[in-house]
């Protein structure tokens, strides 16, 4: 069943379909709210915030149109704002990427020392991430570590498709020029998601 199947069904009643679409989203919601958190000595509270987006999401479903927005748009833009209003309430605007688990890969072959400058360098796209304005890291989190495109991410930001495609290319001109101010040239490879696309 489609998400507008499943909607559709919701709408008309069947209320108990609504968990397949936690099931579906959960996982990303939880990590992009993840995303958010980081840094912010708040990320202890993403799951409760993760439940609280699919609570509303559940409560206004009834207005939910299609025909303006994907589930998955609507339902990150509820994520999205959900966790703004929890950082403004804490008084805390900052909103950081995280490494939500991900580790650098090395192959076998990597020696030790390979093994520690490839995570050192990992960690330095991270804090140039983590030290963009908020709409841009958030613009960059969901081009790159979501795979959106521009119109969902413009939807979701409330941005045109053309903010949002300046927004991104003010961001990757930043954290390269952190970037190569770390080493002598450019190690964009370590963040594959920052060549155009």
């Amino acid at each position: 069943m489609t998400d507008s199947q499943l909607i559709r069904e919701i709408k008309d009643g069947n209320v108990q379909l609504y968990k397949e679409l936690v099931t579906r989203y959960e996982r990303k919601i939880l990590l992009f709210i993840y995303h958010m958190l980081k840094n912010s000595r708040m990320d202890h509270m993403a799951e409760d915030m993760c439940q609280e987006t699919f609570y509303k999401a559940y409560r206004s479903l009834h207005s939910f149109r299609e025909v303006e927005a994907s589930f998955s748009t609507w339902l990150y833009t509820i994520a999205r704002n959900t966790v703004l209003s929890e950082l403004r309430k804490n008084r805390n605007g900052n909103v950081y990427l995280e490494d939500s688990g991900f580790e650098p890969i090395t192959s076998s072959d990597a020696t030790p020392e390979q093994t520690v400058l490839r995570a050192e360098k990992v960690n330095m796209v991270r804090e140039a991430i983590n030290s963009l304005p908020e709409k841009q890291r958030s613009a960059l989190i969901l081009r790159e570590y979501d795979g959106m495109d521009y119109q969902e991410i413009a939807n979701i930001l409330g941005q045109t498709v053309s903010s949002v495609k300046s927004l991104l290319f003010r961001a990757r001109a930043s954290v390269k020029t952190q970037l190569e101010s770390y080493v002598g040239e450019p190690i964009l490879e370590e963040y594959e998601g920052m060549k155009q696309r």
